[in-house]
């Protein structure tokens, strides 16, 4: 059997008892079409690996032995996701069932030097996974702005000035690899993390939408990440549907997340920000409660996001939005204007309006869809186990 064919059989069968849940290997056999043999020796290289473990036996029948059943091990391959982001930097480690086996989140004390900080969190990653002698598939940093096809190299990140491969190659450094390290947007991969883990399960056409200092969209068509051409689509936040006078981070006018950032929102409302984009909103909200003024800037907030949802919603339908980071802790505070306005701003009488949902996975939600996305190779049978 060629190493292709081989890492492609594995593959299937990792995808199979991730998606489909625990089985015996005859219903490995018949769920992914391999000979039983085939899945038999997949299976006996798998339990080396530590990547799965037998569970408990079945019976498939009235007669015969009873075939042990077989999951996804919380073991040694993991997957490793970064996130860098104007407050903070984060990283989370997940094994192949999905499971979270470490999380970090530090905040940004000099954003000019955002990678210099990214390089110290994955530095301490490297030296936790390796002390529990967990086995890297791979990495991938999320960052919020375009990544070309190359998934390596940042073509544009407004808010955070980077650009290159210098994101990929600090990552790379910490653990000892050449060219290894991905690097994706922020808002696909926290769609993948709220489709997963959050609030977009279940979800076949899922448009999830950042809220932090940028605005941004990843699109989920059919249980699968939507790209574009180039990698670009979703950049909804330069649309110029915002306050035509608001000047936003990349220098123009009029852009959405000028007027329903977080960095908008603060303006609106007289308050500082803090650490992170969570724990700013968790303070606004609170104020809130007790100041009419800071309630109803915030719902103003809502209602511009509904208008700009409706537009999106026009030319993407989806069935679910999901609103992530600082939108979460404002709860109805802003979600209850957005569907208003989203239902009332819709072109035509037969749109469905789409279930508008607040994200369950906090700032951790893109370095999360990042650790899922770096354990996708391995599904798909395109690199090995370690």
């Amino acid at each position: 059997m060629s190493d292709t064919v081989r890492r492609r059989n594995a593959g299937a069968v990792l995808r199979s008892l991730r998606v489909d849940g625990p089985a015996s290997r005859a219903e490995l056999s018949g769920r992914t079409g391999l000979a039983k043999a085939t899945v038999g020796a997949i299976v006996g290289d798998l339990e080396d690996a530590g990547a799965v473990r037998e569970l408990e036996q079945v019976r498939s029948g009235d007669r015969g032995r009873p075939g042990l059943r077989l999951t996804l091990a919380g073991g040694r391959p993991v997957g490793i996701g970064f996130e860098a982001n104007v407050e903070y930097v984060a990283a989370v480690v997940v094994d192949l069932s999905g499971q979270v086996r470490h999380r970090v989140t530090r905040p940004v004390l000099d954003v000019r030097d955002i990678e210099g900080t990214l390089a110290d969190i994955a530095d301490g990653v490297a030296d936790t996974v390796r002390v529990a002698g967990q086995t890297p598939v791979g990495a991938t940093a999320a960052v919020p702005g375009l990544i070309t096809e190359d998934d390596r190299t940042i073509a544009w990140t407004p808010n955070l000035r980077l650009a290159g491969t210098g994101v990929a190659e600090r990552i790379d450094a910490a653990f000892g690899w050449t060219d290894r390290v991905r690097v994706n947007n922020d808002a696909d991969c926290a769609a993948v993390a709220e489709l997963h883990h959050g609030a977009g399960r279940g979800s076949r056409h899922l448009l999830y939408l950042t809220g932090t200092v940028g605005i941004g969209a990843g699109l989920v068509e059919g249980g699968r990440l939507v790209r574009g051409a180039r990698g670009f689509a979703g950049e909804v936040g330069h649309l110029p549907i915002g306050e035509p006078g608001a000047r936003c981070g990349c220098g123009r006018t009029g852009c959405w997340e000028a007027s329903v950032g977080l960095h908008a929102m603060l303006a609106a409302v007289g308050l500082p920000e803090l650490a992170t984009p969570e724990e700013t909103a968790r303070v606004v909200a609170e104020r809130a409660q007790a100041a009419p003024a800071v309630r109803a800037a915030v719902e103003r907030i809502g209602a511009r996001l509904g208008q700009g949802l409706a537009i999106v919603t026009g030319i993407l339908d989806p069935s679910v939005i999901v609103l992530g980071g600082y939108f979460e802790p404002l709860g109805d505070l802003v979600l209850a204007p957005a569907r208003d306005v989203l239902a009332a701003t819709l072109a035509a009488p037969v749109q469905q309006v789409p279930d508008l949902r607040l994200g369950a996975l906090g700032t951790e939600a893109a370095a999360l869809g990042a650790a899922e996305r770096s354990l996708t190779a391995l599904f798909d049978g395109l690199v090995d186990l370690g």
